[in-house]
């Protein structure tokens, strides 16, 4: 793996962070649950759910995968690498990590997973928009 540029990093998890939610926030709404009980959930990760917890972890997570992505996925393949690579993250996010706290597990797991796929679509086309705006392998 090469050393990704930190801009690359830092842009890819924002736009990333910022677009993945939308799926199970969408679903949350359209169910009747809490919009944020994802984020809280996240704050199991810190010690209890709650918001600012939750918010902090998902700001370590998202910055952890993005500088993953950023360093794994080749040149001309960020989107679908990207994709590939979420379904993994969702397997361990959720799947090993996840299903060992009571708050994320119980978490509907459909949403999560397209939240991940968001997250690994959106994290690629930035990456690759980065790369494309400065030549940087």
């Amino acid at each position: 793996m090469e050393r990704p540029k930190a801009r690359h990093v830092l842009v890819a998890a924002a736009v990333a962070g910022t677009i993945s939610g939308a799926p199970s926030t969408i679903h949350a709404i359209a169910t009747g649950r809490s919009p944020l009980a994802a984020a809280r959930a996240a704050g199991a990760l810190l010690g209890k759910p709650s918001l600012v917890r939750g918010a902090v972890a998902h700001l370590a997570i998202t910055l952890w995968w993005a500088s993953v992505l950023a360093a794994a996925l080749p040149r001309g393949r960020e989107v679908p690498g990207g994709v590939a690579a979420a379904v993994g993250i969702h397997g361990l996010d959720l799947g090993v990590i996840g299903r060992r706290i009571a708050p994320i597990a119980e978490l509907p797991q459909l949403p999560q997973l397209l939240d991940h796929l968001a997250f690994g679509a959106a994290a690629g086309a930035t990456l690759a928009w980065c790369r494309a705006q400065d030549g940087a392998p």
